[in-house]
């Protein structure tokens, strides 16, 4: 046969690599294209793989070059794209949850067989090697009679307690359960059979931003069959548990489905003495073995074949086998086993009470004051001190909601591209000030040319168009070369040669530079703000400002952790932002929005220890030795996989993520007026205490 079937990703956002590398990999499928509303987000994926890109699907349809497509939207939208793609003759692979209910599903899966083409879940977890390998235990009675079966899923949602708020999955109460429950359901549908669902219950509420309520753990218990079997979810900042546990009469085995390891536990004959031993002994083997083999395969592929990887090339090839050849697709991922677990889902849900969103507060903003970036960590903070102080704000954000209902009279939340200047202008019509704390993470100079350089620039012409009479710029410390401990820095202090820095850094200060130029050319009323390792409430506990995270309770920190951060509570850079507006001196200058010296990364494990009673695992991370990593992997990725655009790595960067130097914050002072916070009980309070860093 000639080339594999010809397949199209529609939505190009963070599950799309997975997808497009798993299919590059397969052997009887091929990645032609990408579809995403985003012109963009479409292309920027597109020419990463050297594939087309379209910003429709009628349009990627009429081109006539796809057989298949993979609809990784939000879950909202999969019902109609797909009834849209079967209707135009193709395969079609949604993403998990398939739909928003059984009725929705059930219409996929009908519209497919009579349109005579293959519907596929993306149910990917039970594409991991290991749970191959549980199934046929199973099936084949090595386990004894089961009498029950444990599926869980413990992992920590950081959104819940630091947003972005926007996603699809806080929007509303059951969002969550249909995002997560997808893969649990589907290990027990699958080894099981039909659910019944007998109780369902839900505890540890957030209090989101905007004051609607969502639970972070859910305990469900269900039978199939004789078997019974229980759900457990745990959204806080847990140790990372995601099992599948099968109990029978001869043995128990457990599933890591997150790390693709099954270790088997078992009785043997031995007497009293040698029996626990030879038990400990089996399964410290059984542990040797998975882990040997786990790392020698991602050393082999050089990091392609991780877990999660995995179960992506396992769930794809499983699926175009089946296409390619007329088969019928793999039970794992058909519409009998999809319907299942919608069904679990949906009988779940019904168990639980129903939750209502407070209303949004009425009345009708007259913003003044405009935020671009309001939904993240700072513009939140920012946006409800601008209120609190008397302005109404307009905030720019990709979605039309924000998490301001409880503020919605004073906030009004617009979406426009930051592509679009016509728009941007219109969107200032009638304010004084813009804040703009957008930022773009890219992989390629000219890439953050386009998306954060452009933007920058776009946005202070905007503002000059429309007559704004302030703009707040945020850039970033990680601009200094911080990797001198003997330099107090001030914003004086160059930044150097930046073409060696990382891209972010650099960007952030190719931003600066255009800006001061308008500045200095044009009158662009402009203010550069530079924040540091900002902390507090709506903030994360696994802050990569500190250190490399390994879960939440392990951390890796820059360099030994001995010396003072320049940590600054997020109330306090409202403060100075705020400032920056209002003091007329401020114009033309740039401020270093750092706190006083209060603690090193040591000092801020042992306050979380001392004031929650949480011992966080804190190692000292050698910066050189993260250099030649990083050289390595930068070598392997530009030379053997070819990659386009890597960044080399500096290593003036590494040590600058430690923040050796010492950073003056005078300035601030005395131009804005700027207090920050200066007691350390108080700064704990507010960076530890009531942050929420854990969601307990």
């Amino acid at each position: 046969m000639g080339a594999g079937v010809k397949v199209g990703l529609i939505g190009a956002g963070y599950i799309a690599t997975w997808h497009a590398d798993a299919i590059r990999a397969c052997k009887d499928a091929e990645l032609t294209c990408i579809c995403d509303v985003s012109t963009t987000a479409a292309k920027a994926l597109a020419d990463a793989y050297g594939v087309a890109a379209y910003s429709s699907v009628a349009d990627m349809v009429a081109a006539g070059g796809v057989e298949a497509v993979h609809i990784l939207t939000p879950p909202n939208l999969h019902h109609a794209i797909a009834l849209e793609c079967i209707a135009a003759g193709l395969h079609v692979v949604v993403e998990k949850p398939v739909a928003l209910s059984v009725a929705e599903t059930r219409e996929i899966v009908d519209a497919a067989s009579a349109k005579g083409v293959q519907f596929a879940a993306g149910h990917n977890f039970l594409g991991v090697p290991s749970y191959a390998r549980l199934k046929q235990a199973v099936d084949a009675g090595d386990l004894g009679r089961v009498s029950s079966v444990e599926v869980n899923w413990c992992l920590p949602m950081g959104p819940l307690r630091a947003g972005p708020y926007g996603l699809w999955l806080l929007r509303d109460p059951q969002n969550l359960l249909l995002e997560l429950g997808a893969h649990p359901y589907a290990f027990a549908v699958d080894l099981l059979g039909d659910l019944d669902i007998l109780s369902a219950e839900q505890t540890q509420p957030v209090t989101l931003p905007g004051g609607a309520v969502r639970y972070q753990s859910w305990r469900v218990l269900a039978k199939a069959g004789m078997v019974d079997v229980a759900f457990n979810f745990s959204l806080v900042e847990t140790y990372d548990d995601r099992s599948v546990i099968v109990r029978g009469s001869s043995a128990m085995a457990r599933l890591d489905y997150a790390a693709d390891t099954l270790i088997v536990a078992r009785d043997n004959t031995a007497d009293l003495v040698m029996n626990p031993l030879l038990k400990q002994l089996d399964l410290s083997w059984q542990h040797l073995r998975e882990g040997m083999r786990n790392a020698g395969r991602q050393l082999v592929s050089l990091n392609q074949k991780s877990p999660y990887g995995l179960s992506f090339r396992g769930t794809v090839n499983a699926i175009y086998d089946a296409i390619r050849y007329g088969r019928g697709i793999d039970a794992r991922y058909n519409g009998t086993a999809a319907l299942k677990v919608m069904s679990g889902l949906e009988s779940t849900l019904a168990k639980l009470p129903v939750a209502m969103d407070p209303p949004p507060v009425a009345g009708t903003p007259k913003p003044t004051v405009m935020v671009i970036g309001g939904t993240g960590f700072i513009g939140r903070n920012l946006t409800r001190e601008l209120v609190r102080r008397g302005y109404d704000v307009r905030v720019l954000s990709r979605g039309k909601t924000g998490p301001f209902d409880d503020i919605a009279d004073h906030v009004e939340t617009v979406s426009v591209s930051l592509s679009d200047k016509a728009g941007l202008v219109r969107a200032m019509d009638g304010i004084d000030a813009v804040f703009n704390l957008a930022k773009s993470m890219d992989t390629t100079w000219d890439d953050a040319l386009k998306n954060d350089v452009g933007v920058a620039v776009r946005v202070g012409e905007a503002c000059l168009e429309a007559g704004v009479k302030r703009l707040i710029y945020t850039g970033t410390i990680a601009s200094y070369d911080m990797s001198n401990p003997d330099q107090h820095i001030t914003e004086d202090t160059d930044f150097g040669d930046m073409e060696e820095r990382n891209l972010y850094a650099r960007s952030k200060a190719e931003c600066e530079r255009r800006l001061l130029d308008m500045y200095e050319a044009r009158g662009l009323p402009v203010v550069i703000a530079r924040p540091g390792i900002v902390v507090g409430e709506g903030g994360p506990l696994q802050h990569w400002g500190i250190g490399r995270w390994h879960g939440a309770g392990a951390v890796r920190i820059w360099g030994a952790g001995r010396h003072n951060l320049p940590f600054v509570l997020a109330d306090d850079v409202s403060d100075g932002l705020i400032r920056m507006m209002e003091v007329d001196e401020a114009v033309g200058q740039s401020f270093n929005l750092i706190g006083e010296p209060m603690m090193s990364a040591r000092d801020y494990f042992n306050a979380i220890h001392t004031a929650l009673g949480a011992r966080i695992k804190v190692t000292p991370g050698d910066l050189t030795s993260f250099y030649a990593a990083d050289g390595v992997k930068y070598a392997l990725k530009k030379f053997v996989l070819r990659k386009k655009g890597v960044v080399r790595p500096s290593l003036s960067d590494w040590k600058s993520r430690a923040h050796f130097a010492q950073f003056d914050n005078s300035r601030p002072k005395k131009v804005l007026g700027w207090t920050p916070e200066t007691d350390r009980g108080a700064f704990v309070e507010k960076a530890i205490v009531k942050a929420n860093l854990f969601g307990l």
